[in-house]
């Protein structure tokens, strides 16, 4: 088995690894102009209203919201006023949750998830984001069936041999390897307990999510084309109601 997992690493998207190791450099560079604070912020107050509860113990996705806004380094009481504003207890915005679908240059797939307080101009601009950047906004359902929740868990590249004894052991779908990472992929149920068992043996974890995970990819072979994708994915990125963006390409390493 330990041999198969070993074959088995770095097929897949290597590019898009490689972005996301880009994305994670930037972190920073977003929470410092605020546009990241106003994302959790939102995030929070649609956590306790669809979780139904202020309490991170009864309500997991506030607990993760609450995460997410520690590690980009939230003032506590910034948690604290969404949280009161989510239960009604100062004045806030009402937001909606929206999942929107696309396509960009070279047929890549697009999946957006949003938090708006206006479901009808976030439609009027990331249609005409789409179009500026080659692409065109879908209809509901044209792209979704791609993706598939996963959990995902990136650790640095090291002490593989104990990483692999783990993620075999406990029933991980998949690892992958790249020049100084190393990806989980696990069922969304499988997500907590691989977590907690890399964790307790001293593994650093880079990063830990259950997200949208594509099942076949769009290889992306000309770099016109890559640049024009990956400036589409961060416009997207950019907009103030978009939360995740989610695409399947395939972009060479070179080229990226």
């Amino acid at each position: 088995l330990l041999y198969y997992f070993k074959k088995q690493r770095g097929v897949g998207m290597a590019g898009h690894s490689h972005w996301a190791q880009i994305k994670r450099k930037k972190a920073a560079q977003d929470a410092k102009r605020g546009q990241l604070f106003t994302k959790l912020i939102k995030e929070i107050i649609v956590a306790v209203k669809t979780g139904g509860s202020g309490d991170p113990d009864l309500n997991p996705r506030l607990r993760t919201a609450i995460q997410a806004a520690r590690a980009a380094n939230m003032p506590k009481e910034n948690i604290e006023r969404a949280i009161k504003k989510a239960l009604g207890q100062e004045e806030g915005t009402n937001y909606e949750e929206a999942v929107f679908e696309g396509y960009g240059p070279g047929g890549v797939a697009f999946l957006l998830k949003a938090i708006t307080d206006n479901r009808r101009r976030t439609v009027s601009e990331l249609r005409h984001i789409f179009s500026k950047h080659g692409g065109s906004l879908a209809e509901p359902g044209a792209v979704a069936w791609i993706f598939e929740h996963k959990g995902l868990i990136v650790v640095p590249k090291e002490n593989e041999e104990k990483i692999l004894e783990i993620a075999i052991e406990l029933g991980a779908e998949d690892t992958k390897e790249y020049e100084s990472e190393i990806e989980i992929i696990t069922e969304p149920s499988q997500f907590e307990e691989i977590k907690k068992a890399l964790e307790k043996e001293g593994i650093k974890i880079i990063s830990a999510k259950v997200t949208m995970v594509p099942k076949t990819t769009v290889p992306v072979n000309d770099e016109a084309t890559a640049q024009s994708v990956l400036r589409l994915m961060e416009t997207l990125e950019d907009h103030d109601d978009i939360q995740q963006v989610y695409v399947n390409f395939d972009i060479p390493e070179s080229i990226m």
